[in-house]
């Protein structure tokens, strides 16, 4: 049962980190994007007004693509003071609790963003620019990467309850040094 919960989080970070690989694609996409709006529209008077909401689409997209990965790595906001006062045993059930507690907001966020992203396409909705694109695309990113970072705080959780501290913290550092 171990190796099975040691093979399904192992697969699950290197999709997390494909996902990050990608939205650090994306946001060079919006930057190089960005750089040619102001480039058409400064030096060539030429106007871009679809390229901003383009390069949001794009940054929504990065960020929730990468959410997943950034809670893997334990990126997010985190009081580190406490890891190093706090034996490994009570980090173990704190950085649980928090998992725990993160999951039932983040749960609740992905449920809505779906529901959103499926009204949107089922009816319709666009922005009200002059390029209107649909607003399911960034509900789905939405969706997408709060579902995967849910996924990886199940996952977080699993791992917590069923491996032991010293191979968690030995995985963590191979993690770290790759």
């Amino acid at each position: 049962m171990t190796n099975l919960i040691r093979l399904m989080g192992n697969s699950l970070r290197a999709f997390n980190r494909w996902m990050a690989i990608l939205s650090a694609l994306l946001i060079v996409v919006a930057t190089l994007a960005l750089v040619y709006e102001v480039v058409t529209r400064y030096y060539l008077l030429i106007a871009n007004d679809w390229m901003i909401e383009f390069c949001v689409y794009l940054l929504i997209a990065a960020t929730f693509l990468a959410a997943a990965y950034t809670q893997a790595e334990r990126g997010h906001v985190g009081i580190e003071v406490l890891d190093e006062v706090m034996s490994p045993k009570w980090n173990k059930y704190r950085l649980m609790a928090g998992d725990f507690l993160s999951l039932i907001v983040v749960f609740f966020v992905a449920r809505n963003a779906w529901l959103y992203a499926w009204n949107a396409y089922q009816q319709g909705w666009s922005t009200s620019s002059t390029w209107a694109p649909p607003l399911w695309i960034p509900y789905f990113f939405m969706g997408f990467g709060l579902s995967t970072m849910a996924l990886q705080m199940v996952m977080q959780i699993i791992e917590t309850l069923t491996i032991p501290v010293q191979h968690q913290q030995h995985q963590e550092q191979n993690l770290m040094g790759a």
